[in-house]
């Protein structure tokens, strides 16, 4: 008998007001003058993807958990995830969907390389990793260009 399960996560940051910090998005550097605000590096796409497996597990990585790490200097999303990976115990991670909206920076460039740099993390192949980018029609505070909001679906499975 083969069991699954379906996480969904969320997350966003507006861009930092001045100039200087790096721009994470699946932990690939993006050329932009302005980072995302937060305590961390602000990796909306690697928060949603923890916020997706904290919805299997019921653990809650971002938060507490986080802002310990980050009070120890820990500021690499990446970090936060591995930490939701190993809470999925026997689960295996089947296929991971994110969505972005933002109006910039232009993110069709990056995908090949964010979707192998989550594959390699998650363990899983690059083909098992979809990622669709859209501006957002100037609709929403992403779209007009104030920041970036990522949005995860992860399907596990358990023979």
């Amino acid at each position: 008998m083969m069991n699954i399960k379906t996480g969904i996560g969320q997350d966003s940051h507006r861009f930092e007001k001045d100039e200087g910090k790096p721009l994470m998005l699946a932990g690939i550097q993006f050329e932009h003058p302005f980072g995302l605000e937060g305590n961390s590096d602000a990796d909306v796409v690697f928060h949603s993807i923890t916020n997706s497996i904290s919805s299997i597990t019921g653990v809650n990585i971002l938060g507490d958990v986080a802002d310990q790490l980050v009070e120890s200097g820990q500021k690499d999303s990446s970090v936060y995830l591995n930490l939701a990976l190993n809470d999925l115990g026997d689960w295996k991670i089947n296929h991971i969907a994110i969505a972005i909206e933002c109006r910039m920076p232009k993110i069709f460039s990056q995908i090949d390389s964010m979707k192998k740099n989550i594959a390699k993390i998650c363990k899983i192949s690059a083909s098992d990793v979809g990622i669709t980018a859209t501006t957002g029609e100037n609709l929403t505070a992403f779209g007009r260009g104030e920041g970036i909001q990522a949005i995860t679906i992860i399907t596990v499975i358990k023979s």
